[in-house]
Formats: C-alpha cells, sequence, structure tokens
C-alpha cells in the first residue's frame, strides 16, 4: 500500500522486464501447447468464450516471447513453430475490435522483424485477413460505427492503419478513421484536452489522461508524424502524472479501471511524452524512475506467484465487473503488453541497462505540494485537485461518473489515496460523502452538479470550496437532478489532516429528513468516544463527525462490498443523524488525522 520501494525498484526498467516478466510469458505458452482449451488459470477455464478480445491479447504476448528469442537460434525456432500453433488453435475464436488491434499489432511486429511468414503459413495469413478487419464493426459506405461508442474510432484507425502496413489494403480508409478519431477527441476534450467519457456529464478519469497517449501512441506504432496539438494535450497529460507521482508506483486512485491499470497508465503516459521529447531532463529522469518503480511493484505486488497470474480479484482485492476473471490470460497478457512497449521504448531512448535516479524519494519531495488541473469550465466545474503530504499523494476529483457510474464511490467528490482512502469498484456506499434520506423515499447524494470552485492556500493548508445547486437522486442510470436541496462543501487539506464540511439548505420545508456517512478504513483496532473513532492499528490514526448523532463501527475485512483494488478494507465506521429539522440547515463535518 504506502509502503516505500524495494530493491527491484532500484534495477534497470529493462532488466526487470527480462528477468521478472518475460518468464511469465513464457510459462503461458508452455501452457498453452500443453493444456490446449482446456486451460484453466486459478481455476477459471481459459476458452470460455467470454473474453472476446482474447485471441489478439494471446498473438500480441506470444510475439513479445518470439521477438525476445536471439536471431538463428533454436529457441526463435520453438517459438516460430509454436506462435504458429497457438495461432491455428484460436483461429475459430470471437476477436472483436480491441482483439483485432493487438493481432494486427503483433503482425506487424512479426513482419517488420522479418518473422511473419515463418510463424505463419499462407493459408492462416489468408484467413487472418478476412478475420482482423474494422469493417465488422464500422459501416465501410458512412464509416458509421455499428452500435459502438465513438471512441471506438481511434481502435478502427489503428486496425485500418495496421492493414495497411501489411499490404491488406490501401491508405484511404485508415486516413478517413484517423480524421473521425481525431474529431471525436476534440469534441469531447473540450479547451484542456481531457477525454469526457460521456457526451457532456462530466466522468473525467483514467482513460480521459490516458487517451491522448494511446492516440500517440498508435502514430508512434504506424510510422505517423504525432501532430502538434496531440503534442500539447498529452504534456498536460504529462504534467498531471508527473504530479501525482508516488514512491511506491501507484497510479490513478479514483474512477474505473485503477489498480493495476492506474498504475501501468502512468507508465503509458509517461513513456510516450519521453518518446516525443516533450519532458525536461529532470522529468525525463523522474519519469523512468516512477516507470521502473510501477514495473517492480507489477512484478512483487500485481503478480501472484502462486497463481503464476496477476490478482485483481482475490484475497480481498477487487476489479470493475468487465474485468471479471474470466478474462484472467487476457488481463495478465494487456498488463504485460503495456509493460513490454514501453520499457522498448526506454531502451531506445538509451536506457537500456541503466537503473532509475538513486534519490527518486528526495526528487518526489521537491514536487509542488498542491496543483489544480482542470478537466472542464462551463456550467460545472470539473478539476482534479492534488494534494502532496508526506508520501501521500492526495486526489480530490470534481467530477461525476455520469450514466452508469455516477451513483458509485469511485467517482465521488472525495479525497482518495493509496492506502489511506480507497473505493470500492461498482459500488455505492457512502464513502466519506454524505447521503440524503427523504421522507419520500428518495436518497440524494452530492456527486455531480459542483459549480464555482474557489481554492485558497493557506500556507501550508489549502481550502477548497465549491457548491451544487442540486443533489443527485439516485435510483436512475443518469444522475437526476434534485434542487430540493443545495449544499456547500469546505474541504481543507493540512499536514496530517483533512476536514469536509457540507452545510445543506432545503429550498422547502422537508419533514422526516436524516443524514449518513461512511468511512471504510485500512485501520483497525477502533476505540470509540461520541462520535470520534481513535484506531490503534493503520496510517489513518482517527476520524470524527460532528452533526451525527449515532455511531456504529464493524469489522468488513470479509464483505466483497468493501474490497478495493489493493486490498480489503478492515474497518467500517458509519454515522447517522436523527430527523432533521424540516428548514434547515443541516451541518455535517468529518475530520480526519493519519500518519504522514
Amino acid at each position: 500500500m504506502d509502503a516505500p520501494p524495494s530493491p527491484l525498484a532500484r534495477s534497470p526498467f529493462d532488466e526487470i522486464v527480462t528477468q521478472h516478466l518475460l518468464p511469465q510469458l513464457d510459462h503461458f505458452c508452455a501452457r498453452l501447447l500443453a493444456e490446449r482449451r482446456d486451460l484453466q488459470l486459478d481455476g477459471e477455464l481459459v476458452f470460455s468464450g467470454k473474453d472476446k478480445f482474447l485471441p489478439g491479447k494471446i498473438a500480441k504476448g506470444m510475439s513479445y516471447l518470439l521477438l525476445a528469442q536471439p536471431v538463428g537460434s533454436s529457441a526463435q525456432a520453438r517459438h516460430l513453430a509454436a506462435f504458429g500453433e497457438i495461432a491455428q488453435l484460436t483461429l475459430e475464436d470471437a476477436n472483436d475490435s480491441w482483439g483485432i488491434y493487438y493481432y494486427l499489432s503483433a503482425l506487424n511486429g512479426l513482419r517488420e522483424a522479418g518473422l511473419l511468414t515463418r510463424a505463419l503459413s499462407a493459408g492462416q495469413l489468408a484467413a487472418l485477413a478476412d478475420k482482423l478487419d474494422w469493417r465488422h464493426f464500422v459501416d465501410a459506405e458512412s464509416f458509421r460505427l455499428k452500435e459502438l461508442p465513438t471512441n471506438y474510432y481511434g481502435v478502427a484507425f489503428s486496425i485500418a492503419r495496421l492493414r495497411f502496413l501489411l499490404g491488406w489494403e490501401d491508405s484511404r480508409a485508415s486516413e478517413i478513421l484517423l480524421d473521425k478519431t481525431l474529431e471525436h477527441y476534440r469534441t469531447y476534450s473540450g479547451e484542456y484536452g481531457f477525454s469526457d467519457e460521456t457526451e457532456g456529464q462530466g466522468r473525467f478519469d483514467r482513460y480521459s489522461v490516458l487517451l491522448v497517449a494511446e492516440i500517440c501512441q498508435r502514430f508512434i506504432e504506424t510510422g505517423l508524424e504525432v501532430t502538434e496539438q496531440l503534442r500539447i494535450w498529452l504534456k498536460r497529460a504529462s504534467d498531471v502524472v508527473l504530479g501525482q507521482l508516488s514512491v511506491n508506483g501507484a497510479g490513478f486512485s479514483f474512477g474505473r479501471s485503477i489498480g493495476a491499470y492506474g498504475d501501468t497508465a502512468f507508465v503509458e503516459i509517461l513513456t510516450t511524452a519521453a518518446h516525443l521529447d516533450l519532458l525536461t531532463p529532470a522529468q525525463l529522469d523522474l519519469a523512468y524512475a516512477a516507470c521502473t518503480t510501477s514495473a517492480a511493484r507489477y512484478a512483487e505486488f500485481w503478480f501472484d506467484a502462486e497463481t503464476h497470474s496477476v490478482n485483481l480479484w482475490d484475497r480481498g482485492r477487487r476489479t470493475d465487473t468487465y474485468r471479471g476473471k474470466h478474462r484472467i490470460l487476457g488481463e495478465n497478457l494487456s498488463l504485460l503488453h503495456q509493460l513490454f512497449y514501453t520499457a522498448r521504448q526506454w531502451e531506445a531512448l538509451g536506457f537500456h541497462g541503466k537503473p532509475p535516479m538513486a534519490d527518486f524519494s528526495a526528487a518526489l519531495a521537491e514536487l509542488p505540494r498542491h496543483a489544480l488541473t482542470w478537466f472542464a469550465r462551463g456550467e460545472h466545474d470539473r478539476t482534479l485537485i492534488t494534494c502532496r503530504d508526506g508520501t501521500h499523494v492526495i486526489s480530490l476529483p470534481l467530477i461525476s461518473g455520469g450514466s452508469g457510474y455516477h451513483s458509485q464511490n469511485p467517482y465521488f467528490s472525495i479525497p482518495f489515496a493509496d492506502g489511506l482512502i480507497q473505493a470500492a469498484p461498482d459500488t455505492g456506499w457512502p464513502q466519506l460523502l454524505p447521503r440524503l434520506l427523504l421522507a419520500d423515499g428518495s436518497e440524494l447524494i452530492p456527486a455531480a452538479f459542483q459549480q464555482d470552485l474557489q481554492i485558497e492556500q493557506q500556507g501550508e493548508q489549502l481550502l477548497v470550496r465549491f457548491h451544487q445547486a442540486a443533489l443527485d437522486r439516485l435510483g436512475g442510470t443518469e444522475p437526476q437532478a434534485d434542487t430540493r436541496v443545495r449544499v456547500s462543501t469546505t474541504y481543507r487539506f493540512a499536514p496530517g489532516e483533512i476536514t469536509r464540511e457540507d452545510c445543506f439548505t432545503p429550498q422547502e420545508p422537508l419533514q422526516g429528513a436524516r443524514l449518513s456517512i461512511e468511512f471504510g478504513s485500512f485501520s483497525r483496532l477502533p476505540q470509540c468516544e461520541g462520535c470520534e473513532v481513535r484506531f490503534a492499528e493503520g496510517l489513518v490514526n482517527e476520524i470524527a463527525f460532528e452533526g451525527a448523532e449515532q455511531l456504529q463501527v464493524a469489522d468488513i475485512s470479509t464483505d466483497p462490498d468493501y474490497h478495493t483494488p489493493t486490498g480489503p478494507l478492515l474497518t467500517r465506521v458509519r454515522a447517522e443523524t436523527g430527523e432533521l429539522p424540516a428548514a434547515g440547515p443541516w451541518r455535517l463535518r468529518w475530520h480526519m488525522r493519519y500518519r504522514n
């Protein structure tokens, strides 16, 4: 969680990949050849038909293994045969969108190495040329996506461009799809260059910052010159990541697809920025050290030697439903891909065999204590506020989960920090966010309509204020503005302390209203006094609630709703008010002290 980096993090990036990650690919290759379609990983049948990207991810993983063998060696000959055999094994399997891209990327890498026609027969290549086609999800006449969101234009462009490089079609489709990709990004990224995953609802998360790096990487991979506008947007994304770097290699802490993917997103963004020469010399050294630390964290924390697999799902860990354990092999391969291609790019930049900077922790301590990143401004304020306190990197996102995610706590406007305050994917319990229950059964949360952000720095303290003219009424797929209650929120960040205060103002008398809030913590051995809890063990020392009347504490270590990407929360503190006065105002305040 918040432990210092291990000795492995002081190794060269390429050495971590070669000595610790490449053997994982070798293991998967051997088992695919031996067990074929009966292969199971940690009790999960790999070829269940539930992972529609799997054939492409297998091809990409096996291509890295093949390309790592010495030219002309018996090992290369053995892996050439293995690649063709495994390709035949998956040839008839469903392989959609991203899977098509991964497969074509693998084939293009083999083509560049002069190995494509040695790895696959003419018949296999002909079959793949028919199957690996953007036309399966894009109309060939209108170039409209077939029931997919517009961010899939980037996938379609990559596929068309790779098909062109393989000699399977001319460049016309890739040029049209590239225009649509850039048009989509301009439309949904606004003036700041971060992509809203919804049509204006304000869902900014890991992918909002990562997407421009992915687009730039497709340009690099397929030999196109990255445009000046993309370079500007990528520079902004890299600035966000540089300000969020932590000593243990943890990445994005809010939104969906975090955990291991939050870590590798930092690696991908920084590596692409380094490749395009967007970093200063000092930033370059910092970025390389961060990437090496994240690679070591993958090898030692995310990878489970007992199951020989990445662990996103077990021993108290939890990830998003769409990354379920039925995708276990695919998740291993896509995470390894992200570390393999980035390690290659650092090697190309002259970092082969180079250990990271020795004073990484000291360099992090010199970063600005507070930072503000604007995602969007308009009717609502969408921002990311970063507070650095000792080894803690605290993220306060003022965003909305939008359609399908607005009620889930990874998108709440609360502080997030690895090992200190974390959310549980696909859950909506009120982690440090008040929930208002009205007499008519409505449940409202202050989670979607932030306005009028004000930030004031007072020495080492940071004061953050904003208000919402409506609360988000739960129960629907979309955020629903309920104007019966307004709220003003104030955060105060100080060394070792965070305070939040909400003042709710009903616009009409509301009988029978009540407020509740929870804190799910990694700390344990709680002692209660009134509405204050002190912990004997853990990073959080204490939390106190003002405005509440009742406090309940429970052990939640085995409750899956309180599992996070890095492990189980241990203690739940639940605070509740009694019935509130109908005319208001209603105030609820929490104050946390933690070790820093």
